[in-house]
């Protein structure tokens, strides 16, 4: 102990997991007392960090205020009944976990330690939460899962830096609408195994949720403002009680998993069909048919129908792989003639486009069937987004290059064969560009120096478009990345240097492996890796958690972390690599 407690004296950091302890040893509550003969009293340091897990403690003494320093507090798995009101007095704790203990109340002096940016009780026999919590306004992260706790003090609405909550396995039988309206910062809300009966309206202010993980509750109804969620990821509501979804719920654009399992669903509405969703679980409902629209969410992995009343699909479609019965559905889409717009309709449709882009600075024209772009996006002054996707346009004017304002340009789904560099270079304020789908031909190896403010780009579909060593370096503003279906063996090394990268998709190539390097993507929320010939994660992948919240590995040939943890999701993959690196 004494050479723990020197080591601790150099350090700040105490670690004393796993050594059967009754009590936390005096020595350590008056650790800078212990200063032993040889020391140098002057560089010795206050404990800031106290590791006690994995014990056998029962109390902790008020003694606890002697360590004013300390901003890492961790006792979980001990014997705890109670906490003692010293916690209140550390005016410089930052993280707290008392999880895996018997603590029935967290005392109201916690709200005095109004550094605390982590909490983690789950694991306790906690009724309630104090409402002194709402003093701690830096709380970023709070875990207070499977507990008896049936409901959140209204207080906590001063927790505005909220970005993680979880409540799993508790009592709750409501979210109040204030408490959900002020966390505007959540990224990560768990509600799971409670007793809810609704979604509050104020939901819709979540716009930054990535992960909503409300299944097995007794909610009816997805309240039509869920559309504000425009960040949502994964979104679990199975063994609820939905009878209908909302039309909105197909505004959700970045939406990749969605777990409707063990509810009453009689349909999938048409609408739902315009999602880009890899993985729908609808197993368990009371669906008799499937709109034919569903045919065309072609991005579609994983579709999970057993366990419905489908009379209009042999069971050998339903229980079948999911493309061909998505092949299927589509074969019974009505075959309308062929969807050319005619010439009159067409240029009705760009005027009253561009009359309405006056106002907004966007003009859309997309799947107009164009072979070339109209005049009237040059002409429209001081245009900021221009939306020509879904036509057949095989070249960019020279005109184009007058749109000084531009800041968004999509072009997927055309017939553009050459990188148009001279015309990027004359958009001074392009920040998103989206060629997804074109026949383009390889990028020149200076081609990414025209964009060089860009913080959104899209190439995919464009097999082989990339030049041998792309100069990724050239695009240090890069906040989103997406290379789908791009012929790609290996991640170019240049992509490991976009410190501000925050989305990267390198689904549906070849990929083999994934290099340590992916480490320093210390800005990223959300990687996919879905659909390659990846066979192991290097452990260090591991380092990116907390901050990336979407990890997609769906279609590789993994081998080496077990289908247990993979079907847990991003958090327990991160999780389970983190701890290869301390084993290692």
């Amino acid at each position: 102990m004494d050479r723990l407690l020197k080591a601790a004296r150099a350090s700040g950091s105490l670690n004393l997991s796993n050594r059967s302890l009754r009590e936390i040893p005096n020595e350590v509550y008056r650790s800078l007392d212990s200063v032993e003969d040889g020391e140098k009293w002057w560089e010795a340091v206050e404990l800031q960090k106290l590791i006690v897990a994995h014990n056998n403690i029962k109390v902790l003494k008020d003694d606890l205020r002697n360590l004013p320093q300390l901003t890492v507090l961790n006792v979980s798995h001990n014997k705890l009944s109670e906490l003692p009101a010293a916690i209140g007095e550390l005016p410089a704790l930052k993280s707290l976990d008392v999880s895996f203990n018997s603590i029935q109340q967290l005392p109201d002096e916690i709200g005095s330690a109004i550094s605390l940016v982590k909490i983690d009780c789950s694991r306790n026999q906690l009724k309630e939460l104090p409402s002194s919590l709402g003093r701690c306004v830096g709380l970023s992260d709070l875990k207070a899962s499977n507990n008896s706790i049936t409901s959140l003090p209204e207080d906590m609405v001063n927790c505005s830096k909220l970005t993680k909550l979880d409540v799993e396995g508790n009592k709750l039988t409501m979210l109040s609408d204030n408490l959900i309206a002020s966390w505007t910062q959540l990224t990560e809300l768990n509600a799971s195994k409670n007793l809810l009966s609704s979604i509050p309206e104020s939901i819709g202010s979540l716009s930054r949720i990535i992960r909503l993980d409300l299944h097995q509750n007794r909610i009816s109804a997805i309240p039509s403002s869920i559309t504000g969620c425009c960040s949502l990821v994964e979104f679990y509501m199975g063994n609820n009680a939905l009878s209908t979804l909302p039309a909105e719920i197909g505004s959700l654009s970045h939406l990749g998993t969605f777990d409707l399992h063990s509810n009453q669903l009689k349909e999938y509405p048409v609408e739902a069909c315009k999602l880009r969703l890899s993985v729908l679980d609808l197993s368990n409902n009371s669906l008799t048919g499937l709109a034919p629209e569903l045919g065309e969410m072609t991005t579609l992995r994983k579709l999970l129908l057993t366990g419905n009343p489908l009379r209009t699909l042999r069971s050998s479609l339903v229980s079948g792989p999911t493309q061909a019965l998505l092949r299927y559905l589509r074969s019974r889409l009505p075959q309308s003639e062929e969807a050319e717009v005619t010439t009159t309709a067409k240029v009705d449709v760009i005027t009253m486009a561009t009359r309405l882009s006056i106002a907004s600075k966007e003009l859309s024209l997309e799947g107009l069937g164009l072979g070339a772009v109209p005049s009237q996006v040059w002409e429209s002054g001081e245009v900021i987004k221009v939306d020509l996707s879904r036509n057949s346009i095989q070249e960019l004017p020279v005109e184009l290059s007058s749109c000084m304002s531009l800041q968004t340009l999509i072009l997927s789904r055309n017939k553009i064969k050459e990188w148009p560099g001279a015309i990027f270079k004359s958009l001074p304020n392009l920040l998103s560009l989206k060629l997804e789908s074109n026949l383009l031909g390889q990028i020149p190896s200076d081609g990414f120096q025209a964009i060089p403010m860009i913080q959104v780009l899209d190439l995919s579909g464009n097999a082989a478009s990339l030049p041998e060593h792309p100069p990724f370096s050239s695009l240090p503003h890069l906040q989103e990345l997406y290379l789908r279906q791009m012929q790609i063996y290996e991640v170019p090394s240049e992509i490991l240097g976009l410190q501000n990268l925050r989305i990267l998709d390198l689904s549906r190539n070849s990929l083999q492996s994934i290099p340590p390097g992916f480490k320093n993507l210390t800005s990223l929320i959300e990687l996919d890796l879905s659909d390659n010939n990846i066979s192991t994660l290097p452990p260090e992948l591991g380092l990116l958690e907390p901050s990336l919240q979407v990890l997609r590995l769906d279609g590789n040939p993994l081998r080496s972390i077990r289908r247990t943890i993979l079907d847990r999701g991003t958090k327990a993959v991160l999780t389970y690599l983190k701890d290869k690196i301390t084993d290692l």
